[in-house]
């Protein structure tokens, strides 16, 4: 199985990070928002976040009362700004790919993952993972592309009249799973297509019990600050999870 590692590539990295810092962000504006929405009580709980990035999120564990944070991410880079930027003593950061949890050792009361599943392969593996690693009764947590997002193979995502005016999203190749090489920020990047029913029903065959699904959208305020986001309504950029492991 191949792990891509797009983040460690320079060109990348560097084109991601403005992206990142741009205030008009869709991760700062909706995405973490609504992941923070859907968080248990972390109160004294150990707490794993796979796909870790710059480690913010896991120092916000912290404050929410996690008793301890393993922050996993399989590029060395983003481990270097997070370890810079947000380590604590009761955060460890962990070099290692999502796409193998079998050397992780431990048991977690939450696992989250904030836009990092779409670059995995071998879902049903990363869940069967997961749930060994949770405790009974654990919370799995995560975000991902939409799926309407992950779908297309090739031509425009948007059509629009001759003054840009978005009209609708061109969804295409729908019900055909698997992977998918796109163009963002560089050519080349790999991520993995799933339909709604893939994912719950994997959900489901790992033992999990779904909670809550959120498609979150902009309200008033982003929308009067940032009119581009009213095409989320067309399609929403996210996909958000709540996942129960079923006791036996």
């Amino acid at each position: 199985m191949h792990d891509q590692n797009i983040y460690d590539n320079e060109v990348f990295f560097e084109g991601y990070r403005k992206l990142r810092e741009q205030p008009s962000a869709a991760n700062h504006l909706v995405e973490k928002p609504a992941l923070f929405s859907l968080c248990p009580n972390l109160s004294g709980k150990r707490v794993l976040d796979l796909g870790c990035g710059y480690g913010e999120n896991c120092r916000e564990f912290l404050h929410l009362g996690a008793s301890h944070v393993t922050g996993l991410d399989l590029s060395e880079k983003m481990l270097q700004i997070a370890k810079a930027e947000n380590d604590a003593e009761r955060i460890s950061f962990v070099r290692m790919s999502m796409s193998d949890l079998s050397a992780l050792d431990g048991t977690f009361d939450v696992v989250f993952s904030s836009l990092a599943v779409h670059y995995v392969e071998d879902f049903d593996q990363l869940l069967a993972q997961i749930h060994r690693l949770l405790a009974d009764g654990g919370i799995f947590l995560f975000s991902q592309e939409h799926p309407f997002t992950t779908a297309l193979r090739k031509g425009p995502r948007w059509s629009q009249n001759e003054d840009g005016t978005i009209n609708h999203y061109n969804l295409s190749d729908y019900g055909i799973p698997g992977i998918r090489t796109t163009t963002w920020i560089v050519d080349g990047v790999i991520k993995y297509h799933r339909t709604f029913s893939d994912i719950v029903n994997a959900l489901s065959t790992a033992g999990f019990q779904l909670e809550q699904m959120l498609e979150p959208l902009p309200g008033a305020d982003i929308l009067a600050q940032y009119p581009v986001y009213q095409k989320c309504y067309h399609k929403p950029d996210f996909l958000l999870v709540r996942a129960k492991k079923c006791c036996v």
